[in-house]
């Protein structure tokens, strides 16, 4: 028989992993607590310390983003323009 493999949602990990950092409980309570191995933990830990630093740069980024997409959706209307008036045109 095979083990279906568990997928987790990004605040189930994060609930997790925050509990893990506070050091209330040992890793291996928290294993038991939520019925996980305690590397995965371990592993979540890692990655969301590792991460932390973009918490704050998205901001920036998302407003970047925005103004990139608002300036791509403008060139895509006046392309559709463009190309609508070249068929009239040229009778296609």
């Amino acid at each position: 028989m095979r083990n279906k493999t568990r997928t987790f949602s990004a605040s189930f990990k994060a609930k997790v992993v925050v509990e893990a950092i506070k050091e209330q409980s040992t890793m291996q309570e928290l294993a038991s607590k939520y019925n996980l191995d305690g590397k995965q933990i371990s592993k979540w830990k890692a990655e969301f310390l590792s991460n932390a630093s973009s918490v704050f740069e998205k901001e920036n980024e998302k407003k970047e983003l925005e103004e990139n997409s608002d300036t791509l959706h403008k060139t895509i209307d006046e392309l559709k323009v463009e190309n609508d008036f070249l068929k009239k045109v040229l009778g296609k």
